[in-house]
């Protein structure tokens, strides 16, 4: 069975956006950024909710031939082009509102991750708090990775969603970036 994993810059209060999707405080380090690129070099296939699909294609089909880009920056976009994507939306309607390697899903998010899941390939990453929300709620999230900001935003969209039952976790990796971003990595124990 494939891995889930959710991982997200989050602020120390524990957001993943300040309110008006504001995501400033966000902005990763050049060693935090090749962290997160180098994940998707493994990574098996991307799930994305819709806003965090629109930030992404929004940016990052054509950030190699921007002005001033970095060489790390034409890297990950190179990689997150070639990497398979799947967006849950129930708004974006057509197959033509995603294209750059994604496939539309407009139907039951869970049983279409679940039926991922069970497919042969590499891990997959999930993105996005309303989707990553019903995939926790569901049990299927295999892995939490928190890259935490040294700031607090005080509302917005939170990384975590309410749950009915208490989720075990086993720490299985600590790092600390520059700027005091500490990143935690957490397995589910099942």
């Amino acid at each position: 069975m494939r891995r889930l994993t959710y991982g997200m810059n989050v602020s120390l209060d524990g957001y993943i956006a300040a309110p008006g999707d504001d995501i400033g405080w966000s902005v990763p380090s050049a060693e935090l950024f090749q962290w997160w690129s180098d994940r998707v070099v493994d990574t098996g296939g991307a799930l994305y909710g819709r806003k965090l699909w629109e930030t992404m294609s929004s940016h990052w089909p054509t950030a190699d031939q921007q002005p001033g880009v970095t060489p790390a920056e034409v890297e990950y976009a190179h990689r997150w082009r070639a990497m398979p994507k799947v967006v849950f939306s129930s708004t974006l309607g057509t197959l033509g509102d995603v294209d750059e390697n994604a496939r539309l899903v407009t139907g039951d998010a869970v049983a279409e991750i679940i039926r991922l899941k069970a497919e042969e390939g590499g891990p997959l990453e999930i993105g996005g708090a309303t989707l990553a929300a019903a995939a926790m709620r569901a049990g299927l999230i295999d892995e939490y990775v928190l890259a935490t900001a040294p700031v607090l935003v005080g509302a917005g969209t939170p990384f975590f969603t309410a749950l009915d039952d208490w989720v075990d976790l086993r720490l299985v990796e600590t790092v600390t970036f520059s700027e005091g971003v500490v990143l935690t990595r957490y397995e589910t124990r099942r």
